[in-house]
């Protein structure tokens, strides 16, 4: 069983930061990467940033210079820190992992319940 645990969501205004924290737990085995997805109100989940396990990110165009996503191998967390929040920022922002849970195990995705991230105006 893994388990993701999001934390650091709530409300912020605009121009304002936010960290969203997310912790790995259980058969974690091998994580490839971990991420972070946010989906607003009638729209689809989207891919916002990841980062694998030797640190390499990739974002999204839209939060590029905004906001940095890192990994703690040893802790299996990673870290997502905004700034510069805008109004359409505001979603609930969702923790991923891609992980084999032993090395006879293919990779899956696991995630998160999720975390509200609220950027009033």
């Amino acid at each position: 069983q893994v388990q993701l645990v999001e934390s650091g969501g709530g409300t912020v205004q605009a121009g304002g930061s936010l960290r969203l924290s997310c912790a790995a737990s259980g058969r974690i085995g091998w994580i490839y990467t971990m991420g972070w997805y946010r989906q607003a109100p009638g729209k689809q989940r989207e891919l916002v940033a990841s980062i694998t396990r030797d640190g390499g990110p990739w974002y999204q165009d839209y939060v590029k210079g905004r906001f940095t996503i890192s990994i703690d191998n040893s802790k299996n967390t990673v870290t997502l820190q905004m700034n510069s929040l805008i109004p359409d920022d505001s979603a609930r922002y969702y923790c991923s992992a891609n992980l084999r849970p032993s090395s006879q195990d293919a990779y899956y995705d696991y995630w998160g319940q999720g975390t509200q991230v609220t950027v009033s105006s």
